[in-house]
């Protein structure tokens, strides 16, 4: 409104003063665009303007209006009944105009009501291509194709008498005929050479524009994709190249569908998607979308490289452009990269360290905490790669080297006492003894367990240790060594009497561990005082450096089952930071989860609709100490769902179980029922419960019904949006204790992203058959229409979003899948270590394994089911989810039919059922 009336004066003073009125155009455009993108304030805008500039003057603003009109989607309809069927209960309507139509046909000089053949005005080609992007965005999509090699054909001169600004529209015109043309063969698998020859005619008219090269790229690589899966036989070592070449011209031949590849095309386009990524990536900087794209393109660059980087050209291709890579940009990769650290191909493996050792050099805090990680790796090899690096690191950076291991080590010790860890190895051996038989395995388990305390205890803690249950642990060592000598089974037996004895009195000091003191657990922890690392999680090249000042004295146990340790770090700038210490777990997966929420948070706040609505993930820092315990960032204000529901239930003498306990006595063999008879109990629980705590909490703990009301909205959209996220990513184990309610805004926060891919949903014993949690509790919480309301818009809304974006995101999670630290979660560790002739393996091995570890073919384990997951993912954002379940359908759903299809999975009392108790799906 301010600047309506600001704007208004200035109109009066343009009509009075011919010098002001040259000057206006350029100052409204320039405030145009800090202006929030909304349609209803630039249309007020661009009205009061009118007054004053002619149409032609406003040309430039009336086309970037009509471009957010389309993106908004404000497509303005006026519907006019024609009849009424009363037996169908259906209006026959007619779209009318739209707003951003109507624009762009008057900058074109036509009637917008008129029915007449419109005629492309070339000498004005900004417009052309404006009225193209018009019938395009109307569904007019091959009448857009046609007008637009119109335009190309006709609506420019010559290339070497165009000025700069037109080459640029020239460049985006091809690269739009080529996606345009790309989305009519989207049924088509094989590449197409037309559309490749269009994205290089864009590159050569703006070489500087980054679209153009990301489109060649990926127009490569999938080329590349689709000849892979069709070569006879893995690629051969290929002769060497340069590759410095400039980019070769297509060879159609190439291209025909059907024709067995040899590995020369294969190689030729690893080099041309090598070229155009890296040059993409290159030219990418500056906001939060160009951010966006750059991830994709690199995430899809280093697919190249750890795939094909053995390839002795494309290995030179990568040598002599990655080099042209900010080492900023690798920063946000750096987990990717040690993943590969320990690959036995030379040509990857010795670029891989090179770039880590540029990280170091430049920006060695944002290398040192993951470099610690993998320097403790069970795996030789990826240990040696490490140390590797962390010597070259030492040469500049020693103090910061012997830091950040002295910390990482002490925070370990902190994470797993020795009672924790011997009482987690006594229960799996046991297991391993008792139920499998596996004499060998339990051995091996508790040997490395046996020589740490024969090292010598460091703290006071493990001395306490040492006096308690030295000399019985030392006794059945002795026991399993005669085993080892003799073969008599009856020395194990005897063993395990004092291995039992040593298990059942830690078992009754476990829960009496509340706190912990560092003098006590980690003096080396309690005397560090200013130290030049930076305190976890905080790095970030453009801000300054906060280091750790000292770590406070005394740290919580949190009363669950893993018993993690609240801790808090004092950081150099005067803050207090927080994180939960977790052992007995590997955070390295919720790393890699927290880097594709960053991505589509990026996404989402792209969007003008969602980010009006604030629809972002809630994140939080993830940084792995040892590949069994690591550092979460605290998040403040928060309760899991479930200690909430506890702490409400026992204020009004509610028992907690009381769903539980009424299914047990309507059928106490529940988990044996048929589906129909579990349907049956479940539904009685249902009925004789209210469900309507979460509802009530949600009241009681706000100040006031407009604090409540903000809340519930919140608390609505946030769990919408992370349901639509988490069905992508296919996240299950979503109990209560894994969703947290923030108390100031009343958002949903989910932690602990251990089951991913569905692998949930595929597990042989009580699998997951729901997309996302959406029980009645969680409903009831809703505003009055439940699921009817803000939910389903949100989960609409973000679903589209989603689906709009699905190339950056396809590009993260396939990097994903295909990640050696995934791969080791999708399939059966037993089957794994059977074909590996493996008695036992540990997690590290097994990636290393994966990673393509001598002698190994990991394809014969992680190919077919990647394939599985990549493609799932993709039918989901394509909304081919469904086509099974509906095999009439051969097109893809709409998201309003999708969306409606989630939530009808998600309320389905037959799918609730079978999910296992401790997920509440009676809450």
């Amino acid at each position: 409104m301010v600047q309506m009336l600001s704007e208004l004066e200035e109109t009066i003073d343009a009509k009075r003063n011919p010098e002001k009125r040259r000057i206006v155009p350029s100052v409204w455009w320039n405030r145009l665009q800090g202006c929030q993108r909304s349609v209803e304030d630039w249309q007020r805008i661009l009205q009061v303007r009118s007054l004053v500039l002619t149409p032609d003057e406003m040309r430039q603003m009336l086309l970037k209006f009509a471009s957010l009109c389309r993106k908004s989607g404000k497509l303005v309809r006026l519907i006019i009944v024609d009849e009424i069927n009363l037996q169908m209960n259906t209006l026959q309507s007619t779209v009318v105009l739209a707003v951003s139509r109507r624009t762009i046909l008057t900058l074109m000089d036509c009637d917008p009501d008129s029915c007449a053949p419109i005629k492309l005005p070339f000498e004005r080609p900004e417009v052309c291509y404006a009225y193209c992007k018009q019938l395009n965005c109307e569904g007019r999509r091959d009448l857009a194709l046609s007008q637009l090699q119109l335009l190309l054909e006709y609506g420019f001169k010559k290339p070497a008498t165009l000025p700069a600004e037109l080459l640029s529209l020239k460049a985006r015109c091809f690269l739009k005929l080529g996606q345009w043309s790309e989305q009519n063969l989207i049924n088509e698998d094989s590449p197409n050479v037309e559309v490749m020859q269009h994205y290089m005619y864009a590159t050569e008219l703006d070489s500087k524009a980054y679209k153009p090269w990301n489109a060649l790229a990926c127009a490569n690589f999938n080329a590349l994709l689709y000849y892979r899966q069709r070569a006879p036989i893995p690629l051969i070592q290929c002769q060497n190249d340069s590759g410095d070449s400039p980019l070769k011209p297509l060879n159609p031949n190439l291209l025909v569908p059907g024709t067995v590849p040899d590995d020369s095309v294969i190689t030729m386009y690893a080099v041309q998607a090598v070229k155009c990524f890296c040059r993409a990536v290159m030219l990418c900087h500056g906001n939060s979308l160009q951010d966006t794209l750059r991830q994709e393109a690199f995430i899809q660059l280093l697919t190249l490289w750890f795939d094909y980087g053995h390839i002795p050209e494309v290995y030179d291709t990568l040598i002599s452009r990655i080099k042209t890579v900010r080492v900023e940009t690798w920063l946000q990769v750096i987990p990717q990269l040690i993943a590969r650290i320990d690959t036995p191909r030379h040509f990857v493996s010795h670029l891989i360290i090179e770039i880590l050792m540029d990280i170091g050099k430049n920006h060695p805090q944002a290398l040192i905490y993951p470099l610690t990680v993998a320097s403790k790796s069970s795996s030789s090899a990826r240990r040696q790669a490490a140390d590797r690096v962390l010597k070259h690191m030492s040469d500049h950076s020693p103090n910061l080297v012997q830091q950040a291991s002295m910390v990482s080590d002490e925070l370990v010790r902190v994470a797993i006492l020795w009672h924790e860890l011997w009482h987690e190895a006594l229960e799996e051996a046991s297991r391993l003894f008792f139920s499998d038989r596996n004499v060998k395995g339990m051995l091996d388990l508790l040997n490395p367990l046996h020589a740490l305390i024969e090292r010598g205890a460091t703290t006071m803690k493990e001395q306490s240790f040492n006096q308690a249950y030295y000399r019985d642990l030392k006794e059945a060592q002795e026991l399993c060594i005669k085993f080892r000598q003799r073969g008599n089974l009856r020395d194990v037996t005897q063993a395990w009497d004092l291995y039992y004895n040593v298990f059942r009195r830690i078992t009754k000091q476990l829960p009496l561990l509340s706190a912990l003191d560092l003098q006590y657990v980690s003096p080396k922890l309690l005397k560090c005082k200013n130290l030049e690392l930076a305190v976890p999680g905080t790095y970030d090249p453009s801000r300054p450096l906060v280091c750790i000042q000292s770590v406070q004295r005394s740290l919580q146990v949190i009363a669950s089952k893993q018993r993690p340790r609240k801790i808090c770090i004092n950081g150099s700038d005067g803050q207090e930071y927080w994180f939960l210490l977790k052992g007995h777990e590997d955070t390295r997966q919720d790393e890699r989860v927290m880097q594709l929420f960053g991505l589509v948070n990026t996404i989402l706040l792209q969007n003008p609709t969602t980010c009006r609505l604030n629809l972002t993930i809630q994140r939080y820092s993830v940084i792995p100490l040892s590949p069994n315990s690591g550092l979460i960032g605290w998040v403040p204000n928060c309760d899991t769902l479930h200690a909430l529901l506890r702490d409400y239930r026992e204020k009004k003498k509610i028992l907690l179980n009381l769903e539980h306990r009424i299914m047990q006595r309507v059928a106490p063999d529940y988990d044996h029922l048929p589906l129909m008879q579990k349907v049956e109990v479940f539904e009685f629980a249902l009925e004789h419960t209210p469900g309507d705590d979460l509802q009530k909490i949600l009241w009681l703990k706000s100040p006031n019904s407009e604090v409540w009301f903000d809340r519930r909205t919140n608390y609505t959209r946030s769990l919408a949006t992370m349901s639509m996220v988490g069905y992508i990513l296919g996240l299950g184990d979503r109990h209560p204790s894994n969703l947290m309610l923030e108390r100031m805004s009343g958002k949903i926060v989910h932690i602990d992203f251990g089951d991913c891919f569905e692998v949930a949903i595929n597990r042989e014993k009580f699998p997951e058959k729901i997309p996302f949690r959406l029980t009645r509790m969680l409903i009831n919480a809703m505003e009055v229409t439940g699921v009817e309301g803000n939910f389903r818009l949100t989960c609409e809304k973000v679903m589209s979003t989603l689906r709009a974006n699905r190339e950056s995101i396809m590009a993260v999670l396939e990097a994903f899948v295909y990640d050696p630290l995934f791969s080791w979660k999708l399939i059966e560790r037993e089957q794994f270590e059977r074909k590996t002739k493996n008695v036992s393996l540990s997690d590290d091995d097994a990636i290393s394994l994966l990673s393509g570890g001598p002698g190994f073919q990991p394809s014969e384990f992680v190919s077919r089911k990647a394939l599985d997951i990549i493609q799932r993912i993709r039918d989901k954002l394509t909304g081919r989810d469904f086509s099974s379940a509906c095999p009439t359908t051969s097109k893809s759903l709409t998201v309003q039919a999708q969306v409606d299809l989630l939530i009808q999975q998600a309320l389905s009392h037959e799918n609730l059922c079978q999910c296992y108790i401790g997920w509440c799906p009676f809450w």
